[in-house]
């Protein structure tokens, strides 16, 4: 929801450090599989219940993954970098939920039901790009991407948020996926409305 408006005040920032991941020799894919690992250790931490350590992993994997995309401008995008990083992207989403029910089994129905949420926002999202390439329907509105980027209630902005919050107060972790949860579903079903709208029979 909030994504498109951040852009304008993230880019910046970001086009100034992905200068210096080029200057030290890091290519986006190198920032992409570095930022993946720091998410597979702030899974690790919060497994472990070590929180703080736990964020900052998990702000050094959000950064890196709005670094690969900067770098990527900078030199140049490639299909292969644009799946990996999406792929990236829903692995560590799923796997921060994944790692606060096996650590807790109180929180476990919460975690699948947001993991099983996720899957409909990323199913959505995933398969809308699909066909909008073969239409040759495209959009820059968050960034030059390699595809097409439906938004929704639910975007990047409000998944890091939550999902940060509650690395900070783990307490909140499962009212937060349940609430969360449940809005993800609301995006999922605008992201079917709207390929029904715009997509022909």
């Amino acid at each position: 929801m909030f994504d498109a408006h951040i852009r304008p005040y993230i880019d910046p920032p970001l086009h100034q450090i992905a200068r210096l991941c080029l200057v030290v020799g890091l290519n986006a894919n190198r920032v992409t599989a570095i930022g993946f690992l720091c998410g597979v250790s702030s899974a690790l931490c919060i497994y472990l219940g070590v929180y703080h350590l736990a964020f900052l992993f998990f702000c050094l994997n959000r950064l890196a993954d709005g670094l690969d995309g900067a770098v990527a401008r900078l030199t140049k995008s490639s299909d292969r970098g644009g799946y990996f990083d999406i792929v990236a992207d829903f692995l560590f989403y799923a796997l921060i939920p994944f790692a606060f029910g096996a650590a807790d089994p109180d929180a476990r129905l919460a975690a699948l039901f947001l993991i099983f949420s996720f899957v409909g926002t990323g199913t959505s999202f995933l398969a809308y790009a699909i066909i909008a390439a073969k239409q040759k329907l495209s959009t820059d509105i968050r960034g030059k991407k390699s595809f097409f980027y439906l938004g929704g209630l639910t975007e990047g902005a409000e998944t890091i948020f939550v999902l940060g919050l509650v690395i900070l107060w783990p307490s909140l972790f499962v009212p937060a996926a349940w609430v969360f949860g449940c809005l993800c579903w609301v995006t999922t079903a605008t992201r079917c409305l709207s390929a029904w709208q715009d997509f022909t029979e």
